[in-house]
């Protein structure tokens, strides 16, 4: 069971026993080993983890775009073998991910297409998507017309215009600068409470995962388990002024940081008898 504002509530999302191992030219990496843990619908959860523990390719394997060596990914109770329908993906790299060559409209448009909606159903999605992300007078203009931040917001509204059950984010701040990437923070978690999507957000900044999750899943270093669980018991409500500066907000990133260091030690999980954790499943 997962958590969502406090309640219990079915797993959406379950990776079990995921192992993924990268053979080639001679050599043979284990990059994720015996990965379990489940998201609940509606929920919104971080994974962070040492540089190199395998994120990345966790994601590829949860989104279907990578295929496991071992165990399986379930999306409300059915396998996952490609990218399923009820998933998107906001990548870091919005430069790669959006075509240049394309009006805003008609890339965030681009995957409705597959869905095979109507015309007048689509522009509607496409208008209320780029209306959400605050670029509502954006959509005759060209990526490449836009700032990195408003070009990552492009992104975000192609996701939210397909309506996935599932969100899957990687990275997707690290290329803007500091007071862009609180401005997009605010803006997900805004979207997140407003539509109800579930979100599995990777990211490899501590103060961010606990800013924005319900809980933080700390990935051990390569090959990956998971180190800990960590439920975040900040308000609901949130912003980048005072959440920060809260005494809980600073034990929480303490607690995460903690167990990053021993993961890149390759350490057992720290022990916290104060802190509300839960064991991976």
């Amino acid at each position: 069971m997962s958590l969502v504002e406090g309640r219990s509530v079915d797993p959406l999302l379950t990776v079990s026993g995921l192992r993924k191992v990268y053979e080639g030219a001679g050599r043979r990496v284990e990059a994720v080993r015996d990965l379990s843990f489940t998201v609940g619908a509606g929920e919104f959860v971080c994974l962070v983890g040492p540089s190199g523990c395998g994120k990345t390719t966790l994601l590829k394997c949860v989104g279907g775009l990578l295929r496991p060596t071992a165990g399986e990914v379930r999306l409300g109770g059915g396998p996952v073998t490609a990218p399923p329908p009820g998933m998107a993906v906001v990548f870091q790299e919005y430069g790669r991910s959006l075509f240049p060559w394309m009006r805003v409209g008609r890339n965030v448009e681009l995957p409705l297409r597959q869905k095979g909606l109507g015309g007048e159903r689509r522009r509607e999605l496409v208008a209320d998507a780029l209306g959400s992300v605050g670029l509502a007078d954006a959509a005759d203009a060209y990526p490449w017309q836009l700032s990195g931040g408003m070009q990552q917001r492009v992104a975000i509204a192609r996701a939210l215009a397909y309506e996935p059950d599932v969100l899957l984010m990687d990275e997707p701040f690290a290329a803007v600068d500091a007071q862009t990437r609180a401005d997009l923070e605010d803006l997900v978690r805004g979207l997140w409470r407003e539509r109800g999507v579930t979100v599995l957000f990777v990211t490899h900044d501590i103060d961010e995962a606990v800013y924005l999750g319900q809980r933080v899943i700390v990935l051990s270093s390569s090959p990956t388990v998971v180190q800990e669980e960590l439920a975040v018991d900040l308000p609901v409500e949130r912003d980048q002024l005072h959440t920060r500066v809260a005494p809980r907000f600073a034990e929480l990133r303490t607690r995460v940081y903690e167990q990053v260091q021993a993961a890149k030690r390759g350490a057992a999980p720290v022990e916290d008898a104060g802190a509300r954790t839960y064991p991976p499943r």
